[in-house]
C-alpha cells in the first residue's frame, strides 16, 4: 500500500513587490490556516530597498525616518516580531500553518524545525550551516537590527547568521517568515538602523559564502528541495485568484499600507 505524502501550497512570487503588500500576503496565508491543518510555503522578493520593523519595536528607536525618505527606502511594521531588517537584495521565505502533527505547538519548537529544513537546502547548495546558541542579553533587551547577532536556533555559517527569522503564534497555529541575504549592504543597513559606529553586522550572504552571484530561481530551487526532504512532504505550485488578491488589497489598504501601523502599531 502506497503513502501519500501531505501537500503544502506552495507560492513562488518572482514579481518583486512592495513591503505592504508582501506583508498583507503573509496576513492572508495565516489567516488561511484558521480551522484547517494546512500549511502554506511562499517565496518572494522586494520591488524596492524596505526597512520592516518587529510588531512590538519603537520606531523612532530603530529606523531613520529621514534617511529612508532621503533615499527611497520604504519602511513596514511586521505582524511578527523581532529586530529591525533591511530588505533588498535578498530572497524571502514565509510559512504559515497550523498542522501540530508536524510542527507541534510550542513556538522553539517550530522555529527549530524550519531552521533545519532551511539548512538542509543550503546544505544542498555546498554550504555548511548550523544553529545558533543564544545572544547576548543586551542584543535581546535592545534595538540592534536583526543581523546584528543570531537568535538561538537560527542559521549561521562561519559565525555570522545567514537566515534572520520572526514569527507569530495564535494557539496552535503560526505564520513565520525570514531574509536569506544574496548580497550584503552593511553600510545601507547601518544608515538605516541607527547603528552607532563601532556596533557590528554579523551576518554573511549567499554569495560571499558560494564565490559567486546566486539569483532567486537557484536558491529557491533548493530551499523547496530541503524542506520538502525535511518534512516529507509534497510542494504544490499555487497562485492567488482574483478574489484572493482582493483580499490581501483590503488587508494591505487597512494596515500594512497606512501610517497608524507603520509607525505606532495602532
Amino acid at each position: 500500500m502506497s503513502f501519500k505524502k501531505k501537500e503544502w501550497s506552495l507560492f513562488l512570487d518572482r514579481k518583486p513587490m512592495s513591503g505592504s503588500w508582501n506583508m498583507a500576503v503573509d496576513e492572508y496565508l495565516f489567516n488561511q490556516t484558521a480551522g484547517s491543518s494546512r500549511t502554506f510555503l511562499r517565496f518572494y522578493t522586494w520591488k524596492k530597498p524596505t526597512a520592516s520593523l518587529g510588531y512590538s519595536q519603537r520606531f523612532d528607536r530603530v529606523v531613520d525616518e529621514k534617511y529612508c525618505r532621503d533615499n527611497g527606502i520604504d519602511i513596514v511594521r511586521r505582524m511578527t516580531g523581532g529586530k529591525l531588517v533591511l530588505h533588498h537584495k535578498e530572497v524571502t521565505y514565509s510559512l504559515a500553518s497550523s498542522d501540530i502533527t508536524i510542527f507541534t505547538s510550542r513556538l522553539l519548537d517550530s522555529y527549530k524545525k524550519i531552521s533545519m529544513g532551511l539548512m538542509l537546502g543550503l546544505e544542498k547548495m555546498g554550504v555548511h550551516p548550523y544553529l545558533a546558541d543564544s545572544p547576548p542579553e543586551s542584543y535581546v533587551r535592545g534595538s540592534l537590527p536583526c543581523f546584528s547577532y543570531p537568535a538561538r536556533n537560527e542559521v549561521e555559517v562561519d559565525g555570522l547568521k545567514v537566515v534572520g527569522s520572526a514569527q507569530k503564534r495564535v494557539g496552535e497555529r503560526f505564520v513565520q517568515h525570514g531574509s536569506i541575504p544574496l548580497e550584503e549592504e552593511h553600510d545601507l543597513l547601518k544608515n538605516v538602523s541607527l547603528l552607532k559606529n563601532g556596533e557590528d553586522i554579523r551576518m554573511i550572504s549567499l554569495s560571499r559564502i558560494l564565490g559567486k552571484p546566486v539569483g532567486f530561481d537557484e536558491v529557491v530551487k533548493h530551499f523547496c528541495e530541503g524542506l520538502a526532504e525535511f518534512f516529507g512532504v509534497d510542494l504544490v505550485p499555487s497562485v492567488f485568484s482574483k478574489k484572493e488578491k482582493a483580499e490581501v488589497a483590503l488587508i494591505r489598504k487597512g494596515k500594512y499600507g497606512t501610517a497608524d501601523w507603520t509607525r505606532y502599531r495602532k
